[in-house]
């Protein structure tokens, strides 16, 4: 199993050799340096075999999260765990995790908080489809209908209405690494990635 924390650099396109022509393939450049294993977490101690890395440096932590980070002798702003219960990992607590653990065309699945989309309608939210456009109405055809019922007497909970949309967990599966940079700690993602330019991303191995 290879996992890395990475950050969202944005999009760009790459020429790829094809057996019969060059392809232009979009990619997403994600930078992967500054990457360490923090700690170890066992089935005897913790009861679930994990490894926890941290990513990004920081000047100030908490002096909890200072004792926690000695070993690395670093301080990071972020801390994330990577559930190794199928295979035991190699790595020890102090160890830098690196881009190169990646090979082109390995398959991987991505994490991260999608893009914050504000207070938005029922039509863009859910998908509705709106009203109909003729027969009397009237500056109601983005509205969500009727929304109660004879009985219960009372909305439903769960039910579809306008409200804060986006700034989810969302977890992409089936992407490509397209190619590895070692010297720039970058990694080459096909296709986009959830998130904004800057935010942490979770690529684990497929």
């Amino acid at each position: 199993m290879k996992f890395i924390l990475g950050k969202k650099v944005g999009m760009s396109q790459v020429f790829v050799e094809g057996e019969k022509e060059t392809k232009v393939v979009p990619v997403t450049v994600v930078e992967a340096d500054s990457c360490y294993v923090t700690q170890m977490k066992s089935k005897d101690t913790d009861g679930y075999e994990a490894v926890q890395v941290a990513f990004e440096e920081s000047k100030r932590v908490t002096k909890p999260m200072a004792g926690h980070l000695k070993s690395v002798g670093k301080f990071f702003k972020f801390l994330r765990e990577f559930r190794t219960d199928a295979e035991p990992s190699k790595l020890n607590a102090g160890e830098k995790v690196e881009v190169s653990i990646f090979e082109p065309g390995d398959k991987v699945k991505v994490t991260g908080i999608s893009k914050a989309k504000g207070y938005q309608g029922a039509m863009k939210r859910h998908g509705f489809r709106g009203g109909p456009a003729s027969h009397g109405q009237k500056h109601s055809n983005r509205r969500v209908g009727s929304i109660g019922a004879t009985y219960p007497e009372r909305v439903i909970k769960g039910k579809r209405m306008a409200g804060r949309m986006g700034a989810d967990q969302v977890t992409q599966v089936g992407l490509e690494i397209v190619r590895v940079d070692k010297e720039k700690n970058l990694l080459l993602i096909k296709g986009c990635v959830p998130g904004n330019n800057g935010s942490l991303l979770k690529i684990v191995s497929e």
